[in-house]
């Protein structure tokens, strides 16, 4: 049965109510009274309340279905990674003539109260011959179907790779706002700590003469390198002559102070050089400041990097989805390339990148974030077949001229592609993911980008080689 929930009315519908209300069906406009009645008389009549389920998801189609009042909503689970709603259906649905559906593609359930009028698909040769032109008012209601499904089809896969793009981005931006974040902290604590300290420093009353050579000494100090060849041992008794002469100077924060003089590769000697001209506190309270001032100009350096680090992404990001542009415009397809491995950073780790790019390529007239939905597409089909790989991932990158054509060639040394699948991978709605892992559109949409450009994609694949070419105009409107 079609229905799980919704039944025959407890009082049947006179066959000329039905024939009435078939006719205010936009499919059905133009048909006689008596093809009309023809409809409701073989018809099975079907009432359901709000929320009572029409059909299950994967239970077989063998019903047309005329919606003659109320809505149904049509939700599918196991076809992709989020769940699709459609609202609305069509006044004419289900099976129809000439349609290869098998199953019913998501679970129909009443919104209003609903009255429908079903055809059992063994009565569809009888139909068409007493009524011939249901033929074409089918044909094109399932066109319209076919177009309609596949549209909420490809917004989904877009919607998907939005997410993954949303959570690279997310994952990218993490590392260096946690650092920013990091070193905005540890700034403000020195600022603190030298804040505390100030009048200290006021009471040193240092002579004109000493302040010349305390600045003197910080300049030489400042030219001197981090230390970066010494082991751990050495590093360690580095910094534990330093904490054992300031002890013995005295200065009460030896433990604070010594390492980071021994990260800048300040020694014994030169905190010597500093004492002969200073008193013991006036040395122990300059070497604060100065130690503050180290660490919150390695705090700067880190914001500075951070942010810097966060702005490239940001630019990667408006270079990748190309906002503030024109649609068609002269592009830069390895620059195009480069943002889409920027964006796939997080997901390249132990993956080596090979860019084989030849200098000076002209830019050639396209959509440029059409382009980059197929060069995301080509990369995640690689980084997938490389996934759980013995050998390390390798991904190389060529782009070259050939000819009066740019030519974009990826590599991977994943499994490959079965010989037997790989005329199906351009199919739309064809994967090999499990459910829920993708709708099998990304390579069909990255073939009509390619058509729309007037170019050509062909893949090539044997385990350990697999590769996809792209072949583009330079010009699209001269090509053929």
């Amino acid at each position: 049965m079609l229905s799980l929930t919704a039944n025959p009315p407890a009082c049947p519908t006179p066959v000329e109510d039905i024939a009435a209300a078939l006719g205010k069906l936009a499919p059905l406009q133009g048909l006689t009274l008596e093809e009309r009645l023809w409809l409701a008389e073989h018809g099975e009549e079907l009432v359901a309340e709000p929320g009572e389920v029409l059909f299950e998801e994967g239970s077989p189609a063998d019903r047309m279905v005329f919606m003659l009042k109320g809505d149904i909503h049509v939700y599918r689970q196991r076809g992709g990674p989020m769940g699709l709603f459609i609202g609305r259906t069509q006044p004419l649905t289900g099976l129809l003539p000439f349609s290869r559906m098998k199953t019913y593609g998501g679970q129909g359930v009443a919104v209003t109260r609903m009255w429908a009028l079903l055809i059992d698909k063994q009565l569809f040769p009888a139909m068409l011959e007493a009524i011939p032109s249901m033929g074409q008012r089918t044909v094109s209601v399932m066109m319209d179907r076919v177009r309609e499904v596949t549209r909420i089809e490809q917004q989904t896969e877009k919607l998907s790779a939005l997410g993954k793009l949303a959570g690279n981005l997310a994952h990218e931006l993490n590392n260096p706002a946690s650092a920013a974040q990091r070193a905005a902290s540890g700034l403000m604590g020195e600022l603190q700590a030298n804040r505390a300290n100030r009048h200290r420093m006021v009471n040193l009353c240092l002579t004109q003469e000493q302040v010349q050579l305390l600045e003197e000494w910080e300049a030489r100090m400042m030219t001197r390198q981090p230390v970066h060849g010494e082991t751990a041992t050495e590093a360690l008794a580095h910094e534990e002559d330093l904490r054992e002469w300031l002890i013995a100077l005295p200065c009460d924060t030896a433990w604070e102070v010594a390492p980071p003089l021994a990260d800048h590769g300040v020694t014994v000697k030169d905190l010597q050089d500093l004492n002969k001209d200073l008193s013991a506190e006036a040395t122990c309270v300059t070497l604060q400041y100065f130690v503050r001032y180290l660490r919150a100009r390695l705090s700067v350096d880190t914001l500075v990097n951070a942010t810097a680090r966060i702005f490239d992404l940001i630019s990667a990001i408006k270079d990748y989805s190309n906002m503030d542009r024109a649609a068609l415009q002269e592009v830069d397809v390895s620059a195009g390339l480069d943002a889409t491995i920027q964006m796939l950073h997080s997901r390249l780790e132990g993956v080596t990148v090979v860019r084989e790019y030849e200098p000076n390529l002209p830019c050639i007239s396209a959509y440029s974030g059409e382009l980059n939905l197929v060069w995301m597409a080509l990369i995640e089909n690689a980084l997938e077949a490389m996934d759980g790989a013995t050998e390390p991932g390798k991904l190389r990158l060529i782009c070259r001229m050939e000819g009066d054509l740019l030519l974009v060639e990826m590599h991977d040394n994943g499994r490959g592609i079965p010989s037997d699948l790989k005329d199906r991978i351009f199919e739309p709605f064809f994967t090999t993911k499990p459910p829920g892992k993708g709708l099998g559109l990304g390579l069909d949409t990255a073939m009509r980008i390619i058509h729309m450009h007037r170019g050509m994609l062909a893949v090539k694949s044997e385990p350990g080689d697999t590769s996809f070419k792209v072949r583009l105009p330079v010009d699209q409107f001269q090509a053929y």
